[in-house]
């Protein structure tokens, strides 16, 4: 039996709060289509998210809220780190501050049979930038 749309989510959190190499191999199709702008699949995700964690890490979530209806499931979280470089395109010409900062998401997620088939975010990007001034 397959894991619910909810699982996998809590799953990929889990994953994430480990800290270590991400294998999504299980979780993520390949194709996952990136509604939010940025690199698509398994691969554009991994990339994004090694991306925030070099930047921003060592990083730890803060799950607010978890909701799952069927296949969707919104996830409220709020990322906390600390800002190490700036290579993602949204810090371009900010000098690393060495700043602790915390970074509101919302997501949705579709999940189809236990796997992540699509993505959509909503970021606090200029809260973040407003940290880092």
């Amino acid at each position: 039996m397959s894991r619910s749309a909810r699982a996998a989510v809590e799953e990929l959190l889990r994953r994430q709060q480990e800290g270590t190499e991400l294998d999504l191999d299980d979780l993520v199709a390949a194709d996952m289509v990136n509604h939010a702008a940025g690199p698509q699949g398994r691969d554009g995700l991994l990339s994004i998210l090694g991306s925030i964690h070099h930047d921003l890490g060592p990083l730890t979530y803060e799950q607010r809220h978890l909701i799952g209806d069927d296949q969707l499931v919104a996830q409220h979280l709020t990322v906390h780190g600390t800002h190490r470089d700036s290579t993602m395109p949204l810090l371009a010409g900010v000098a690393a501050s060495g700043r602790p900062i915390a970074w509101d998401f919302i997501h949705i997620w579709r999940v189809s049979d236990g796997i992540i088939v699509e993505h959509w975010a909503c970021r606090d990007d200029m809260g973040l930038l407003e940290q880092l001034r």
